[in-house]
């Protein structure tokens, strides 16, 4: 199968290089030519191509990883100039379900099908092709392209979450999810630490007791209380962007999400106070300013810091 890959950054990149070491001929397109030379040079079936088109002239199938709406809307024309009727387009960027499902009705018009379908376990889980992937389209494509993304992901976690744009909700809904848990966590253990208990003694306590959470099982035990936060596996940049994108869904169907503002509001905090390129869990700096508390554990503390995994 031929296949065009656009963005090939520390996702895609991995994307691109399962597809070419199961025997497909890929052919990939970077805004940065270097990211896409330098897989070329790594990868034997993979070719670095000059622009979009070039991706998708004859492939197939077209699949792209990028950063967010902005991105994917911009390369929308050269494929739909370019990608012939019969083939698809399967956008695994973390993507608004409005416009993908805009793009998805021009795309079917021009006779290409089209599947929003972004993925959970970042860059470690692309590397190790055992991603999570939530699929929105027709159920016939998402069972046409099962090979494609089978070969990205885990098959057992290929998941159909309805017609198009269903697949984005769900990503927004479980990132959404994970931060808010995450921010109310953190959000408490500055209560405690503030109100004179120690940090690892409200973990122990906690981690056994109906308030346990992966971040107190383990979550933050190997980055935020050692404030390791670089490089990022998730960035305060790409977790804002998904934050923004569910309040701005949450919006146009009228619904308020109290949370999700509060977890908005601080990621725009972490973004002015520098805090960018760390790793997600970047966005508690704020609450941390907020109460003068400072979510960390002396080297000797961590080592018997292991409350037992929930029930």
């Amino acid at each position: 199968m031929k296949i065009g890959f656009i963005g090939v950054g520390r996702m895609g990149s991995h994307m691109a290089r399962h597809l070419a070491e199961a025997g497909h001929d890929v052919s990939v397109y970077d805004a940065l030519p270097e990211a896409a030379k330098r897989i070329e040079d790594i990868v034997p079936g993979i070719t670095a191509v000059a622009s979009v088109s070039d991706a998708a002239r004859d492939a197939d199938v077209v699949g792209s990883s990028l950063p967010g709406p902005k991105e994917v809307e911009a390369i929308s024309a050269e494929l739909l100039a370019t990608m012939k009727p019969g083939t698809c387009y399967v956008d695994m960027s973390s993507n608004s379900p409005t416009l993908i499902r805009r793009l998805h009705e021009t795309f079917k018009a021009k006779g290409i099908d089209m599947l929003d379908a972004p993925v959970s376990g970042g860059p470690t889980g692309a590397e190790a092709g055992t991603l999570s992937i939530m699929v929105g389209g027709e159920k016939d494509v998402f069972e046409r392209m099962k090979p494609f993304l089978a070969t990205i992901g885990a098959p057992e976690k290929l998941f159909y979450c309805g017609p198009s744009g269903a697949g984005d909700v769900v990503k927004l809904c479980n990132n959404i999810s994970g931060v808010a848990q995450m921010l109310a966590v953190a959000e408490v253990l500055t209560l405690g630490v503030k109100a004179g208990v120690d940090l690892k003694t409200l973990c122990d306590v906690i981690g056994v007791s109906s308030g346990n959470s992966r971040w107190i099982q383990g979550g933050f035990q190997r980055s935020l209380f050692r404030r390791k936060l670089k490089p990022p596996f998730f960035p305060v940049t790409l977790s804002a962007k998904d934050t923004h994108l569910a309040l701005d869904l949450a919006h146009e169907l009228g619904l308020e999400i109290a949370m999700c503002e509060i977890v908005d509001r601080d990621s725009q905090l972490a973004l002015k106070g520098g805090y960018a390129d760390e790793n997600f869990e970047g966005i508690i700096h704020p609450q941390e300013e907020r109460s003068g508390v400072t979510l960390e554990m002396t080297e000797e503390e961590l080592a018997t810091y292991a409350p037992p995994a929930p029930r």
